[in-house]
């Protein structure tokens, strides 16, 4: 009835999520992080790193663009920014 349901493994690295991810994505502020790491747990693919104190990237390559690390973030430190005014990846 329907065909085989099983992902090969690595399929993830070839289905990057950057190229249909939906208008927003988050863009990290860096001016009152905490480090709490909140935006780090809370991030469904765990594409956001600690790169240092305070400081926090996203591998937009695989960023669904949700929103759940803006809408965590205690200090408010992460805004929802249109794709096209994020300029470069």
């Amino acid at each position: 009835m329907f065909g085989p349901l099983i992902s090969k493994p690595g399929t993830s690295r070839n289905n990057k999520t950057g190229s249909w991810r939906g208008e927003m994505r988050p863009k990290f502020l860096q001016k009152n992080c905490i480090a709490c790491n909140m935006c780090v747990f809370i991030c469904p693919e765990g594409c956001i790193q600690g790169e240092g104190k305070n400081t926090y990237i996203c591998d937009y390559d695989y960023c669904k663009g949700c929103g759940d690390c803006a809408v965590i973030c205690p200090k408010q430190d992460i805004e929802m920014i249109k794709e096209e005014a994020a300029g470069n990846k």
